[in-house]
């Protein structure tokens, strides 16, 4: 345990408290702590790089603590009715879908490349920048003149392909026609 992976680390236990904070209706609260979890990402890879701090805990607890807080925001705001319950069901889906692939993919011996794709990296970036104005709209009730729906869709689309994606490397994989990492 180094201090990359106690700043990881820190992440995943705010987890707990966004949940709260966004059911006990603190919105401008979540969206200072969603600020400074993603401070904190920037942080702890910072000094892992910087440091020589890279370790397989740290690859492995990174995205875990990043898919953590944004499916339980997703999932949260969602139930608090302000993100529509289709880009929920989507957004858990493909994670799920994306795990469970992985997951079974390595129990039968044929691993799927650990990298993200491209699509993911984007459509990761485009849920963020959703959760954070969702949470900035109703922390401080401005007008969004509409960037919100069409990111909202922008999320749909991009989940969808990332899913899809997803989906292909694994039959490629378990056909054996993409190289395993």
């Amino acid at each position: 345990m180094n201090l990359a992976n106690l700043i990881t680390l820190g992440r995943l236990l705010a987890v707990p408290l966004v949940i709260w904070l966004i059911l006990a209706g603190d919105i401008e609260t979540t969206l200072w702590v969603f600020i400074a979890a993603g401070i904190s990402d920037a942080i702890d890879g910072y000094v892992a790089k910087h440091f020589n701090q890279r370790t397989e805990l740290g690859a492995l607890l990174d995205p875990i603590a990043d898919k953590a807080l944004i499916v339980s925001l997703f999932v949260t705001l969602g139930l608090a009715g302000h993100v529509p319950t289709w880009l929920v069901i989507l957004v858990v889906f493909r994670d799920l879908l994306i795990v469970g692939g992985f997951l079974l993919s390595t129990a039968i011996s044929q691993p799927m490349p650990w990298q993200p794709l491209m699509v993911s990296k984007i459509n990761t970036t485009l849920q963020l920048v959703l959760l954070a104005a969702v949470l900035a709209q109703f922390a401080f009730s401005f007008d969004d003149h509409g960037s919100i729906l069409i990111l909202i869709y922008l999320v749909g689309a991009t989940t969808v392909l990332s899913g899809a994606f997803y989906l292909i490397r694994w039959g490629r994989c378990l056909a054996g026609a993409e190289a395993q990492s």
